[in-house]
């Protein structure tokens, strides 16, 4: 791939602004609320900048066709808002309040000993979660959205 076709927001450490909110829910149980909202706020930027991209190189490729490009933008921001922000965050925030209540009844660890403990799960299962969602987004849409205009990138065929 030449520098070019290099996409930013997938081949660079731009892409880590995606898991900005994972690592925020991470730490839920050790910075104010503002701070996880703010971590939300940099991972819908960075999913909507990534839409916006898809959108400007599918009317590169595509000038003619309108439609290539809405289904560029709202194919990549549908899933990367799934993939990227909501069902991640909500993974973790659930792990993380699981864990903080699970040690608070079974264990005797002060309260900042286990407000650490969870964020530090929280923070490891980060990896571990990514590539089960990706999958179960990426068939939640061709089982869906992808039907109504086909692959993505796309447009729908004509009956």
């Amino acid at each position: 791939m030449g520098a070019a076709e290099r996409d930013v927001y997938r081949d660079t450490w731009v892409r880590y602004m995606g898991y900005a909110n994972e690592v925020g829910e991470s730490f839920r149980a050790l910075v104010p609320v503002p701070v996880v909202w703010a971590s939300y706020g940099v991972a819908t930027a960075y999913v909507t900048a990534d839409a916006i991209d898809k959108g400007r190189r599918a009317a590169t490729a595509h000038a003619q066709d309108p439609t290539r490009v809405g289904v560029a933008v709202v194919d990549t921001f549908v899933w990367q808002g799934l993939a990227s922000v909501a069902i991640p965050g909500f993974t973790i925030n659930r792990l993380c309040a699981a864990s903080l209540a699970l040690l608070g009844t079974l264990t005797r660890w002060p309260l900042p000993l286990r407000r650490w403990a969870t964020t530090a799960l929280g923070l490891a299962a980060i990896p571990l979660i990514i590539t089960p969602i990706d999958r179960t987004v990426d068939f939640l849409m061709d089982s869906s959205l992808r039907k109504l205009y086909g692959t993505p990138g796309e447009p729908p065929t004509p009956h």
